[in-house]
């Protein structure tokens, strides 16, 4: 038994030798987890967030997405870079998801969804995900959130993004689901039930309509804005940072527009920056990534083949 002991204290500093990092700088570090909120087109801003926190090498220990945030969360822990995502936004339309239909349960069906999906996607379960992921839904008769963590991801992130009298609800085993944004706008309290230490939420601010509607989106969408305001204290209690980027001038389905909603991303992203590194600047970690830029420099992602 002694002369086991001192061959796992070999390997154990062997591999500490080999990581260069020493057993405190491990137990610093926080379990950051990070929240996207709904918001349609406009959620394309949450691209730019997720650069900065690629480019500033801010480790995202788990995720958690509502609606749009549901769709580019699976496509990030899934493996997709952040460039790789800034090249399939460029190209999507509200058709590249979803198309217009004739159903007493809503105007577009989502079914466009999977083919959309299962061509981004590199993996088909939460179990493949690089990074921990909750999809975050509403049960259409029970009125709870549900936040899907195993199985397969395509159909929780279609009725995570199941918004109500726009797309239809999307049956997953019997039961019916809508819109996350219904139970967990900015789903915060989901990721500290998954263990997150520290929570940045990306709240896409809903534009207020000003004047009569013009058509029943307007309604449904300004209906939505008011709920989501209304419920804000209750996931902004669940988080550390709060980015909001400022996108009162962009539309619902202003998909064309991606580059300026990227780059909207990326500033409200930088302003929250140093509240952020705050989590990460005890003296043994800041020692160590002083170290590590010394070693070597960051390495860009392969391309595609």
């Amino acid at each position: 038994m002694t002369n086991l002991g001192k061959i796992l204290r070999s390997v154990q500093a062997f591999g500490r030798e080999l990581s260069g990092k020493p057993p405190s700088v491990f137990s610093r570090i926080p379990a950051i987890g990070v929240a996207l909120g709904g918001g349609f087109a406009r959620g394309i801003a949450h691209i730019g967030v997720l650069k900065v926190l690629e480019q500033e090498g801010i480790p995202v220990g788990m995720l958690a997405g509502t609606s749009v945030g549901a769709l580019i969360g699976a496509s990030y822990c899934s493996g997709l870079s952040t460039a790789e995502m800034e090249e399939i936004a460029h190209n999507t339309r509200f058709t590249s998801f979803a198309r217009w239909t004739l159903s007493r349960y809503g105007f577009a069906s989502s079914d466009r969804m999977v083919s959309f999906l299962t061509r981004i996607l590199n993996v088909k379960t939460f179990e493949e995900l690089r990074i921990p992921l909750g999809v975050a839904a509403t049960d259409f008769n029970t009125g709870r959130g549900v936040v899907f963590h195993s199985g397969e991801i395509i159909d929780p992130v279609r009725a995570s993004c199941a918004y109500p009298g726009m797309f239809l609800p999307v049956n997953i085993r019997g039961r019916y689901f809508v819109d996350g944004m219904l139970s967990h706008p900015v789903p915060t309290r989901p990721l500290r039930e998954m263990g997150a230490e520290r929570v940045l939420a990306v709240n896409l601010k809903g534009m207020w309509a000003n004047g009569a509607p013009r058509h029943l989106f307007d309604v449904i969408g300004q209906s939505f804005t008011i709920a989501q305001e209304a419920m804000s204290s209750l996931w902004k209690q669940a988080a550390d940072v709060v980015v909001e980027p400022e996108l009162g001038e962009f539309a619902y389905d202003d998909f064309k527009r991606a580059d300026a909603l990227i780059r909207i991303g990326e500033l409200a992203m930088r302003k929250a920056l140093p509240d952020v590194r705050q989590w990460l600047d005890s003296p043994a970690e800041a020692a160590y990534r002083g170290v590590e830029r010394r070693r070597s420099p960051r390495i860009a992602p392969m391309p595609a083949d």
